[in-house]
């Protein structure tokens, strides 16, 4: 009998969160995945593991208290021993990601980029050979001038869409930002187009999330799977 996604990403995240222990500052991701990491890490506080987090949107953050996770801000501790966290895709072998589709790109890659260990919890569904084979990179703008910024994210060869948060509505960030999704089709490399992306005037961050990773933790029909990129090991 197949397994369904949600009991795919439940699976994932409990071996995920074998990764904690007590006494570590902890990056909360965001997304659906993320949800069932924190429900997770809600029961094993709950039963006396002693950690403080660090969420990546409003909504971690109103999850995690409801669950009596402690959280903590950058204010008290600008490093974080380990995030775990969801992805839109998984590049097979770099494990280079492409993040953003639950609107929290830039805070989430602010918390990436202070972990000493960045864990990814997905479904098999999210492997691909190279990004943006299924997925856009999404790419957190300022609001104002947002159709020049559009206009040369377009240049780079993507097609920018505006988020929408209903049929009228532009999505807004938690930090008051808009998203274009832009589809660039399989990236060759996704590293050089990451730099290239930052170097607009008016983009704050994109989801390409390139030797972020620590490890994968993958779940499918056949089991839980930890992946590593081909250089280097899990600490």
């Amino acid at each position: 009998m197949t397994m369904d996604r949600d009991a795919l990403k439940r699976a994932a995240a409990l071996r995920a969160i074998d990764f904690v222990e007590s006494g570590m500052i902890l990056g909360l991701g965001t997304g659906s995945t993320a949800a069932f990491v924190i429900e997770a890490l809600g029961a094993r506080v709950a039963a006396g593991l002693d950690i403080l987090a660090i969420p990546t949107s409003e909504r971690s953050a109103a999850q995690a208290r409801q669950l009596g996770i402690r959280l903590e801000s950058f204010a008290e501790h600008q490093r974080i021993d380990l995030t775990i966290d969801g992805a839109d895709e998984v590049e097979e072998g770099t494990l280079n990601l492409i993040k953003g589709l639950g609107g929290a790109l830039l805070r989430e890659k602010i918390v990436a980029a202070a972990s000493d260990r960045l864990v990814i919890v997905v479904d098999h569904d999210k492997l691909v050979p190279r990004l943006g084979t299924h997925t856009p990179v999404p790419v957190e703008v300022a609001q104002f001038g947002w159709q020049a910024t559009a206009a040369a994210l377009g240049r780079l060869g993507s097609t920018p869409k505006l988020r929408l948060a209903t049929e009228d509505h532009q999505f807004i960030t938690d930090g008051g930002n808009y998203i274009l999704d832009c589809a660039f089709g399989p990236i060759a490399d996704p590293q050089r187009l990451e730099r290239r992306i930052e170097m607009i005037v008016g983009v704050f961050e994109s989801g390409l999330f390139v030797g972020r990773s620590t490890a994968v933790v993958m779940a499918s029909t056949s089991g839980v799977a930890v992946m590593t990129p081909a250089e280097r090991k899990l600490p």
